[in-house]
């Protein structure tokens, strides 16, 4: 038996319509999941180039998996 996902078994569209606006310097996870998170270091076209902010690596992600973490108030 496979493991299921949430979005599976509920049908849950996790991308969005429209890409989110991030650029370099924001925060963002990527994908349903709460961690890691990752840096945005640059961003061309629908690519972004994040580090993750706990190991160090880097890697490409489509922009359209990637969703802002919200400021601190």
């Amino acid at each position: 038996m496979s493991p299921s996902s949430y979005a599976d078994v509920f049908s849950l569209a996790l991308d969005p319509a429209q890409a989110e606006e991030i650029g370099p310097g924001d925060l963002v996870r990527s994908g349903p999941n709460l961690f890691p998170h990752y840096e945005v270091l640059a961003v061309h076209g629908e690519k972004a180039w994040v580090r993750n902010v706990q190991t160090g690596e880097h890697h490409l992600a489509m922009r359209t998996r990637c969703r802002r973490i919200a400021e601190a108030a």
